[in-house]
């Protein structure tokens, strides 16, 4: 008996990075160009899909968008796909929904499929919504009954109710994903496919979808999602992949997946990170040379006392003057997410503009706020309206712990990325 609804063997997908059009200099040329545009448009075709990989410089033209890539999903299973921008994950859906085909490799699908790609994917821009719910659900194999009988859900749960026969070119981003998403999630395919078109709808819809792909999952249904949000992988997958370069270099638990793909080998845990001028991150206006972690006695230290305060350190210099130069940090999960955000005071004075020289930015961190986890460092600088000066980028980790004996609070880590100590006022009434 077949115990997966996707199997995956050994998929290779290559493109070829363009090839050089042949410009036209005169009326004669243009007009014969024209007339043979069918053929040569065929041969370009041909071209761009034929590889010699012997040929050393036919090598530098070759994008593997995926290699030798093998995976099963059993039904009923919810995979994250994770890994950065440029790893593949969209083209491998792309593969499994048949949008393009691997260049090698095959793919057994067992179930009615529905892919969420891209924003309205599958509508036809100038049929209203009404129409392109049940174009969709006949694309997808269902009768029209089957389709009446969904709709009222459909329309409801997208929350576009008011423009339901209102052409969709006529909808905004966000009201098109909530419609794809809904008729791709009702119409009850075997199969679900989702990219990470979520992140152009609001934080309601978000959570609204995340329920529901949990709801369908239960149901026996087999979702691969793919998705930035770490979060929402963590809460809605019970497996993981992650690519790297088109390979697929773990597949398994989904904790542990995550946190190899969040092990930021940039990042440096040593609470001191100092530049060259030649070597320093830097834009013709500002150079930054250091940032430093220290302790409330001057020690530069990485790990804190959940009750010890610390400093920040941003040293840079202003090589040209620019007005309202601003220096900003933010603290962040490993999980990546933003505990809170600050701006350095005096930059966002209106007007400011600071002399050319050396400066120290100190942020200092109060005790007891912070969670017993360990927080990234991320800063950058800008000028509003005017431009990005060093665009923003995790530095520093830094790691908070707590060896109290719990006595007087709690020990370890609370839910949430804090864990403050508030003042209370008890009375006895």
């Amino acid at each position: 008996m077949v115990d997966y609804s996707i199997q995956v063997k050994n998929i290779t997908k290559r493109y070829r990075i363009g090839l050089e059009q042949q410009g036209h200099d005169t009326f004669v040329e243009m007009f014969s160009a024209w007339i043979s545009r069918p053929i040569k448009n065929f041969q370009r075709l041909r071209q761009l899909t034929q590889f010699d990989t012997n040929n050393p410089d036919e090598k530098e033209n070759i994008l593997w968008a995926l290699r030798d890539i093998s995976f099963n999903v059993k039904p009923g299973e919810v995979v994250g796909v994770i890994g950065k921008n440029g790893a593949g994950k969209s083209t491998l859906l792309k593969v499994l929904s048949r949008i393009t085909h691997p260049t090698s490799g095959q793919v057994e699908l067992l179930g009615r499929i529905s892919s969420l790609l891209e924003v309205g994917t599958g509508f036809h821009p100038e049929l209203t919504g009404r129409e392109n719910v049940y174009l969709n659900g006949t694309i997808l194999g269902m009768t029209k009954a089957e389709i009446d009988l969904k709709f009222e859900e459909i329309v409801e749960f997208s929350g576009v109710i008011k423009f339901i026969d209102t052409p969709v070119k006529f909808y905004s981003s966000g009201m098109r994903v909530r419609l794809a998403f809904s008729v791709a999630a009702y119409l009850e395919p075997e199969i679900l496919l989702i990219d990470e078109v979520l992140s152009v709808g609001d934080a309601a819809f978000q959570k609204k979808s995340i329920g529901k792909m949990e709801e369908v999952s239960q149901e026996g249904r087999t979702v691969l999602f793919v998705s930035h949000n770490m979060g929402a992988v963590r809460s809605l997958c019970t497996r993981c992949l992650l690519l790297e370069d088109g390979i697929l270099v773990q597949d398994g638990d989904v904790d542990q997946v995550i946190n190899s793909y969040l092990s930021n080998k940039d990042v440096s845990t040593a609470g001191r990170l100092v530049w060259s001028e030649a070597d320093a991150p830097q834009d013709k206006e500002l150079i930054l040379f250091g940032i430093e972690l220290f302790s409330e006695t001057g020690e530069v230290r990485t790990v804190f006392q959940i009750d010890e305060g610390f400093e920040i350190h941003v040293h840079y210099e202003i090589i040209e003057e620019v007005r309202n130069i601003r220096l900003y940090l933010r603290l962040k999960t490993t999980m990546g997410e933003t505990v809170f955000a600050t701006y350095e005071d005096a930059s966002i004075r209106e007007g400011f503009t600071r002399k050319l020289g050396k400066y120290t930015a100190i942020c200092k961190i109060p005790p007891n706020l912070l969670n017993d986890i360990t927080y990234r460092i991320y800063i950058g600088f800008d000028s509003p309206g005017y431009k990005v000066l060093i665009p923003g980028k995790e530095y520093l980790e830094v790691d908070i712990v707590d060896t109290s004996d719990g006595y007087r609070y709690s020990q370890g880590a609370f839910d949430g990325p804090i864990r403050p100590v508030v003042k209370w006022d008890v009375q006895n009434q």
